[in-house]
């Protein structure tokens, strides 16, 4: 099997492109992707798989068309809570649940079928932003790795999202902390900083 592997954080994700590559054959793509690349004698014609994980592009219709139940997004949240940009962070800030996602692609920020799912639980006072996210990916990776043969071989039914909750945020919403972010901080001690910084910015 041919899989193009989609992402933009090489640091956290080529582990991963690693071992997948230990069976598949895989092609490394950083940048847009379009219908066209796909079509025969270009770049992408004979890929079976695409995986997208820390990927900021918009995978549009066109492509999603051609793999049908094919395209997959690897997602450090417990969607639907979460979509988008900073799930762990907004996780923390909401109190809302934590946890990964591998979904099926569709046309929406991280709304495609549910494939698999866990929840995470941090203890705040203790744990980091920067060991959150490293837990966050670590699962993920494993969840991924004990369940590709499944995956690829279309053994695991998509569950729907659910219409009536969840949450989305885009890369513009982290004016709301950047300030203050400091992956070293607690948990606990970023949510204060958190909410002490919009307490003030208010008056």
């Amino acid at each position: 099997m041919k899989i193009l592997f989609l992402t933009n954080n090489l640091d956290i994700t080529f582990p991963l492109c690693e071992w997948i590559r230990q069976e598949e054959e895989v092609v490394l793509y950083e940048e847009s992707i379009s219908a066209w690349q796909f079509s025969e004698n270009n770049v992408f014609y004979d890929i079976d798989f695409i995986i997208s994980y820390n990927y900021t592009h918009i995978i549009k219709q066109d492509v999603i068309s051609l793999f049908p139940h094919k395209i997959i997004n690897l997602h450090i949240s417990m969607l639907p809570w979460n979509r988008g940009a900073s799930p762990n962070i907004w996780s923390f800030l909401e109190a809302t649940p934590s946890g990964v996602t591998i979904h099926e692609v569709d046309e929406g920020i991280d709304t495609g079928d549910i494939l698999l799912q866990q929840e995470i639980f941090f203890n705040f006072n203790t744990e980091t932003l920067k060991g959150a996210y490293k837990k966050s990916h670590a699962l993920i990776n494993k969840l991924f790795c004990e369940n590709w043969n499944k995956i690829k071989n279309g053994l695991i039914k998509p569950t729907p999202q659910s219409k009536t909750e969840g949450s989305i945020h885009f890369k513009k919403d982290s004016i709301k902390f950047e300030r203050i972010l400091n992956y070293d901080d607690t948990i606990e001690d970023f949510i204060w900083k958190y909410n002490d910084f919009q307490l003030r910015y208010k008056r």
